[in-house]
């Protein structure tokens, strides 16, 4: 892959810890990812790589300053949107009635962040690309395939992202996906929205990051000996077999072992 993503597609993937080496090994000995404790420089920040090229990152929970949080915020997953003026972005979201959680980052000649909750709560970034356009490999095992986001309010969600990006959305036509919401740039879904009725009660809005595998099921016993925990055990579905993890920090996250699943689409 080469170039940026096209505005609106979810483009990177990154996890915040507070234990970083224990988190580069888990999801290493999982996926098969490469990656190391980065330089002073990015502040640490871990790039992983599969078959050579970046798929996700990997940082410790640390304030600006340097200094360790207390209390130490939630190890959480966070889906970047790729966006090609990341003010207008941030403008636009506000007037949406988002919020701006981190504002704009220069991230040396890589590019350019943010983060953003939409209006129901869900946390996610914004990337505008320099050097670094985001995710090089994806759909194939250990890579991301699927964003998703579970909201309270699927509709208002939906006319947030529309006003905030170049986002279309359509009905899934997927037997038995019926009331899930598919997001679309230039007409190819993306990412999808679900409500919130099918998880436990008192889940947050938020988005979750599916990664693909060869078998759902050995993964997720590979995952419960590294320490994880299952919150949805391995079932079948129209697109694939999935299940819901949360790792060793708690950090949630999807695998799933797809037949014809909406895949991420790569940036071209």
């Amino acid at each position: 892959m080469s170039g940026p993503y096209r505005p609106g597609t979810p483009c990177w993937t990154d996890l915040m810890v507070p234990d970083q080496q224990a988190a580069l090994d888990f999801y290493r000995d999982l996926f098969g990812w490469q990656g190391e404790v980065g330089p002073p420089e990015t502040g640490g920040y871990s790039v992983c790589e599969l078959l050579g090229k970046p798929v996700a990152g990997i940082m410790k929970a640390m304030n600006p300053d340097g200094t360790v949080p207390d209390p130490l915020p939630p190890a959480v997953w966070t889906t970047y949107l790729s966006t090609d003026d990341l003010g207008a972005a941030l403008k636009a979201g506000e007037a949406a009635g988002g919020s701006t959680v981190m504002g704009e980052q220069q991230v040396m000649d890589l590019g350019k962040m943010a983060v953003l909750a939409d209006p129901t709560g869900a946390v996610f970034g914004l990337w505008q690309a320099g050097t670094f356009a985001g995710a090089g490999i994806v759909n194939e095992p250990g890579a991301v395939v699927w964003s998703e986001l579970a909201t309270t309010d699927p509709a208002a969600a939906a006319a947030y992202y529309s006003k905030l990006l170049p986002i279309g959305t359509a009905p899934s036509e997927i037997p038995g996906a019926e009331g899930y919401t598919e997001l679309q740039v230039n007409d190819r879904s993306v990412g999808g929205i679900m409500g919130l009725d099918q998880h436990p009660e008192g889940t947050p809005p938020h988005w979750l990051t599916y990664f693909n595998v060869d078998d759902a099921d050995s993964v997720q016993a590979a995952a419960v000996r590294a320490g994880a925990t299952v919150l949805a055990p391995a079932f079948d579905m129209p697109v694939g077999r999935m299940a819901v993890l949360q790792d060793p920090q708690g950090a949630v996250f999807a695998i799933i072992k797809t037949t014809d699943a909406p895949q991420q689409p790569d940036p071209r």
